[in-house]
């Protein structure tokens, strides 16, 4: 069965990989976010519970 036979699929896999780890990772972790994170206010609200008509 051709399917188990890792011999023809093993390289290219094995290539992908390095080539995403190698040439495409550092490029994309060079760009840096254009949007800062902000602090979020840790003042928490009381949201009103809501009124059922039926109760």
């Amino acid at each position: 069965m051709p399917q188990l036979n890792p011999s023809p699929w093993f390289f290219t896999m094995l290539t992908t990989w390095l080539t995403f780890l190698l040439l495409i990772q550092p490029k994309l972790l060079s760009f840096t976010s254009t949007n800062s994170p902000i602090n979020k206010s840790l003042k928490h609200t009381k949201i009103p519970s809501w009124t059922w008509p039926w109760t």
